[in-house]
This record gives structure tokens, sequence and C-alpha cells, in this order.
């Protein structure tokens, strides 16, 4: 028998979500299942069970509840009245990049908009050329240090971009820190090839979208390569099952910043054909600074996730309906941008899902704290905690094409949880936004 970890004496245990249920579409986004003075079983880094606390128990939690009546060697959390959450899921992020930009921080103060400060070679260019000037071992470092920040934020399953390397070397680079990031973090980790985003110095657009198509595919396609085992020091407590080997492509996804100034509608589909040919599915950024198409082009091409969203108009809504593409805001760049936020109740209210991400990012969005997302979800969106909870667990879960692993407290998935300590609930956790709430994470 493999670990076995029981949590007891749970205050509220939020998030219970049916099997098989992998997204959350308009007014079931609206409630949150719980169930209150819990038990949750963990067994070999999955849910093996959880339910109400009887009304004897054992003090070593043992001979009363389902599934711990043996002298077998389990551990006992008592949470002593806090609340246990899935972790969040965020399906958005750039955390693989090199340096700094708050130069251009001081640029935004002083008025210089995104557009503006791309165009004096600023933006994904800088970050671009720092990237291309750090060595692959730094990168790593730097890069580690973020994905550490996420996971004690809350954070349990994250994907990661390519896109500051805008050269076959150096989207390589990107894409084998992710890779490492994979093997050494108890997260669950997805990886998104991003050479789309931006048009690399020197280059036509229509050249530099040939190269991505006939060059980086074929190149990213040629380097799968065998898991490790993880090996997880430090505070968070790691219940991955050992031994699991598997081949995995340096790129889960594929994505184009299909947006004003950057790739257009036919660019995009040029490169998702391409990447069709290797059975790499789409997510696209679209709709951030203008209304692209990028919509459209990505419902076309079965894209898992369109994102951003911050301009939009009843065409997308009428586009997404039907379809299994998921929107997904990304509040934190509205936020610090000072761009429009998404239309995310009138999503909910056509019967749509809607996911929210962090787009942890250099540029436009430098955080990734998901529980702040959720809070910019409630405060500037006026999505109901329930469904900013959802957005920012099982919907973005199913963003980046884990849902069926995480996301929510259902038998069978990775036991990824946040324990909080006494006294919180669903409501308080994006009112209090700043208030320390998380006793322990458990991936």
């Amino acid at each position: 028998m493999g670990k076995r970890i029981l949590i007891r004496n749970i205050g509220e245990l939020a998030g219970i979500v049916p099997a098989g249920v992998l997204r959350k579409c308009g007014d079931e986004m609206s409630s949150v299942e719980s169930i209150r003075n819990a038990w949750l079983l963990i067994e070999d880094g999955r849910i093996a069970g959880f339910g109400q606390m009887p009304d004897q128990v054992g003090h070593d939690g043992k001979g009363v509840i389902p599934g711990c009546d043996r002298e077998s060697a389990t551990e006992v959390i008592d949470a002593d009245g806090g609340m246990v959450l899935p972790a969040f899921c965020d399906s958005h992020t750039h955390i693989v990049y090199a340096g700094s930009r708050e130069g251009e921080f001081l640029d935004k103060i002083n008025g210089l908009s995104y557009e503006e400060i791309a165009a004096r070679g600023g933006g994904i260019l800088n970050s671009a050329d720092l990237l291309h000037n750090t060595s692959e071992e730094e990168l790593y470092r730097q890069s580690k240090a973020r994905l550490d920040e996420m996971i004690a934020f809350g954070s349990g399953a994250i994907e990661i971009k390519s896109g500051y390397g805008l050269s076959t070397e150096d989207e390589l680079k990107m894409l084998r820190v992710i890779r490492r990031l994979k093997e050494n973090s108890p997260a669950l980790i997805k990886a998104t090839f991003l050479g789309a985003h931006a048009v690399a110095r020197g280059m036509t657009r229509s050249d530099y979208v040939d190269k991505i198509c006939n060059e980086m595919l074929p190149a990213i396609d040629s380097h799968a390569s065998l898991g490790m085992t993880k090996k997880i020091k430090g505070s968070v407590i790691s219940t991955e099952p050992k031994g699991r080997v598997e081949k995995s492509s340096l790129a889960d996804f594929v994505d184009v910043f299909c947006d004003e100034g950057f790739f257009t509608p036919e660019d995009t589909a040029r490169i998702l054909e391409a990447a069709s040919k290797y059975g790499i599915r789409p997510k696209i950024h679209a709709n951030e600074l203008a209304v692209s198409g990028g919509v459209q082009v990505g419902v076309k091409y079965n894209a898992l996730s369109v994102d951003h969203l911050e301009r939009t108009t009843d065409a997308e809504i009428e586009a997404l309906k039907g379809t299994e593409t998921m929107p997904t805001m990304l509040p934190g760049s509205s936020f610090f941008l000072g761009l429009p936020y998404g239309r995310a109740k009138e999503y909910i209210a056509a019967g749509l899902p809607l996911a929210l991400a962090s787009d942890y990012n250099p540029g436009s969005s430098p955080s990734g704290d998901m529980r702040f997302v959720m809070a910019l979800g409630c405060i500037r969106m006026r999505l109901t905690p329930a469904q900013a909870f959802n957005a920012c667990t099982l919907n973005s879960a199913y963003a980046m094409g884990v849902s069926q692993e995480a996301g929510s407290i259902t038998v069978g998935k990775r036991a990824n949880l946040i324990l909080t300590h006494p006294g919180w609930n669903l409501t308080k956790i994006p009112y209090h936004y700043r208030t320390p709430f998380i006793k322990k994470i458990i991936l």
C-alpha cells in the first residue's frame, strides 16, 4: 500500500465535483458543492475518499472513518476547522523569462501604451534579447523561483509558454527549461510553444511564419524525451507516486498571438495547420488589443482555449457556443495595463464556461497569485465568489487539458490541495484578498 494521508476536522471541504465532469458552463458556475465538518483521505497521491466526520473519532483518526480502519502507515493532518480546497489551476503563464522589465514599468507610468513600448523595440523583443544572452542554467534558476512562488500562492497546475526566444535555438532552450521544471516540481505542468509571440528582429512577418511552420515545429517534434521521477524538498508535501516514466514532446500545445500589430487570422491558420501534422492542439491569444478574429480562427481549429478577450463583441460569444473551446480571461493584464475587463458575466449568461488565469509575465502581468485573480474576478468583473472560484479551478484545469486530473475534489484525482487557516470561507478569500489564508499546500 502506498502513502496514505488523512485530513480530519475540515471545517468545509469545498469544490466537490462528480467524476466525469470536466468543466462548468453557464448557471453551473454559480454553485460550489461542499461538506462541512469533513474528512479527506489521500492514497498514493490521489484522493481516495471524503465525507462528513463521524460523531466519534479516535485521537489518531483511525478505526472509525471509512478507509482508515487498518494499522497502516497513515499520516494524520488535523485541519482544525480550516477549509480544504482544490489547488488553483493557472492555464496561462509566461514565467520562463530572463531578468526584468521594470524600466518599461516607468514608461507605462509616464504614459506610453503597450503598443508604443513594443513599437520602440521594447516588450516581447526586449525579453527575447535578455533571454538570448542568459544561460539555460540561469534561466532555469530564475524560472524555478517564480514557479515556487506560484505554488506558495496556492497553484497546483500551471501552463507555461515559450515565446521569448523567437529563434529555433532559443525557443528550444525555453521548452527544455519548462521540461526541467516539470521534472523537478510537484506541480502539474503543461508546456505551450508560443513561437508566434512576436515577429523576430530582422524578419518579415511572412518569413517568420514560414520559419515557425517549416523549422521550429519540426524541431520541437523531434525533441521528445522520457520523463523523470520527481524529487521534492521543502515545505510543500509531495504525494507523487514513484517510478512513473512517460514519453512526452517538448510542447503539449501551440499558441499564436493573434492580435492587432502581431499575427493575423491567416497567419494563425497557417501555424495551426502546420501544428496539426504533429498532433499539437492550439491555445490562442485573442482580442487583447483589438477584436482580431482570433476567437473565430481558434474555434475553427478546435482550440482548447482562447485567452485574453479583453475586447469582445457578441460575435465572439456566438462563435463559442456549442464548442469545446474554453474562453479564458486574464484580469491581471487588465489591472496592470489599464485595459477593459472581459465581459465575464455576459459569457456566463450566454451559457458558456469561463476560466480565469494569471498571465504571469514580465511586461503586462507580473504576478502569479491566483487568489488575486479570483479577487479581480469578483471586484472588477462582478463574478460571484463561486463563479470566480470555478473559473480558477475546474475550468482553468480544463483550459490546460488537465481537468480529468486536477481542479476539483473528486475521487481519483490528484491530491493537489489548499488547507486554509481556521475561519475562512469562499467569500472571505477574495474579500480579504491580501490577508494570508493558506496554512499548507499539498501536491
